[in-house]
C-alpha cells in the first residue's frame, strides 16, 4: 500500500475555524453582489483584511450604509445563503459601521439606539424642571387667599 504523500494537504477548501467570535478588521473594497438564481438582488458586500491579515468577504446587513475603502469593522460568523462566498456578517454599530436608522424592531442585530426613550437622570431632570416652573408661575383666575 502507497504512503500518503504528508506535504499535501488533503482539506484545501475547507471552511476555517476561529476561536473568536469576532474580529475587527479594515475594507478594502466595497462593493454589490448578486444572489444566486432565483433570487434578484443587489447585495451590499465589502472584503475584510482582518487582524490575521486573512482576508474575506462579509456582508452588510440593513439598510444603507456608510462603508468605503478604509473603514474599521468588526465582524461575526454567519453566512449569507444566496451569496457564494460569503461567510460572515458585519456588526453593525460598532467602529465605523453606524446603526440603522428608523429601525423599531430587532434593534439588536442593527446596532439601533432606542428612539424616544429616557434615562432614569434625563426623567428625573425633566419632572424637577415641571415642578420648579409649577411653583413660580401663580394660579390662573384664582384668587388669593389674603
Amino acid at each position: 500500500m502507497p504512503r500518503r504523500n504528508l506535504g499535501v494537504s488533503l482539506e484545501i477548501n475547507r471552511y476555517t475555524y476561529y476561536p473568536s467570535g469576532q474580529k475587527r478588521g479594515v475594507c478594502t473594497v466595497v462593493k454589490t453582489m448578486t444572489p444566486k438564481k432565483p433570487n434578484s438582488a443587489l447585495r451590499k458586500v465589502a472584503r475584510v483584511r482582518l487582524s490575521n491579515k486573512q482576508e474575506v468577504t462579509a456582508y452588510i446587513p440593513g439598510m444603507g450604509h456608510e462603508l468605503a475603502e478604509h473603514s474599521v469593522v468588526l465582524i461575526r460568523g454567519g453566512r449569507v445563503k444566496d451569496l457564494p462566498g460569503v461567510k460572515y456578517h458585519i456588526i453593525r454599530g460598532k467602529y465605523d459601521t453606524s446603526g440603522v436608522t428608523g429601525r423599531k424592531q430587532g434593534r439588536s442585530l442593527y446596532g439601533t439606539k432606542k428612539s424616544g426613550a429616557t434615562s432614569g437622570a434625563q426623567a428625573a431632570a425633566t419632572v424637577g424642571a415641571q415642578a420648579a416652573t409649577a411653583k413660580s408661575a401663580p394660579a390662573e383666575g384664582g384668587a388669593t387667599n389674603a
